[in-house]
């Protein structure tokens, strides 16, 4: 795509309203590999883009927005989360706060083979959740806003954050790594599947966990497959 009509497409974008619309699963730009970030945009409107998106992340409110999902293909991410969970959510599931943070051209490998399992959403995918299992300790690498270099390792959930985000500029949902029998509505999982880990809705809609080996932990319920 030419730089000029990334450029008006952005501009267009944030003339609009606010905060900006989040592009739900269904449309190309969320399935196609994201451009990257080579400077298409001028500075001023780069930082515009930016404080755009971070309006729409807290607006949603999530913890991260990848540009791709407010309809611009470039790998630009937003990330954010103030981890205000409880003290057995936190320790479970490695939640600490993460601070505001843009990644330029991002991308990640896991560190060790250890991986844990959570619930995941999506703002993209409003209303659902499921269980995704990722590597627990990652090494990011890409750039900030300002170009500056970044090569650090993240562990428990801003590495969950850090690689959803970065997976959404390669053209991938969770849905895609998720095990799929523990697809449920939002409200579901407020109902029933709250609890600081999965291994209860993991038992009862029969679906593996990492570190399940034996049969059990391969087939669902009683007398499914």
């Amino acid at each position: 795509m030419p730089t000029t009509s990334l450029s008006e497409l952005v501009e267009e974008l944030l003339d609009g309203c606010r905060p900006l619309p989040i592009v739900s699963a269904g449309l190309p730009v969320l399935r196609q590999a994201a451009l990257p970030y080579d400077g298409q945009l001028p500075d001023g409107q780069l930082d515009r883009l930016l404080r755009a998106m971070r309006e729409t992340m807290h607006n949603a409110p999530g913890v991260g927005l990848a540009a791709p999902q407010i309809g611009v293909p470039l790998r630009l991410a937003v990330i954010e989360d103030p981890a205000e969970v409880a003290t057995e959510v936190r320790e479970a599931r490695g939640r600490v706060p993460q601070p505001y943070r843009v990644l330029v051209n991002p991308s990640y490998e896991p560190v060790g083979d250890a991986r844990a399992a959570f619930f995941e959403g999506c703002l993209s995918v409003p209303g659902w959740q499921a269980v995704v299992s990722r590597p627990e300790r990652i090494r990011l690498r890409g750039q900030d806003e300002t170009g500056r270099e970044l090569d650090e390792e993240f562990t428990g959930w801003p590495a969950r954050i850090v690689q959803h985000e970065t997976d959404h500029l390669d053209g991938v949902l969770y849905l895609d790594l998720a095990e799929t029998r523990s697809l449920s509505s939002a409200q579901a999982v407020a109902d029933h599947w709250s609890q600081p880990t999965p291994s209860a809705a993991a038992r009862s809609l029969g679906f593996p966990l990492p570190g399940d080996h034996g049969p059990e932990g391969r087939r669902g319920p009683r007398g499914t497959p």
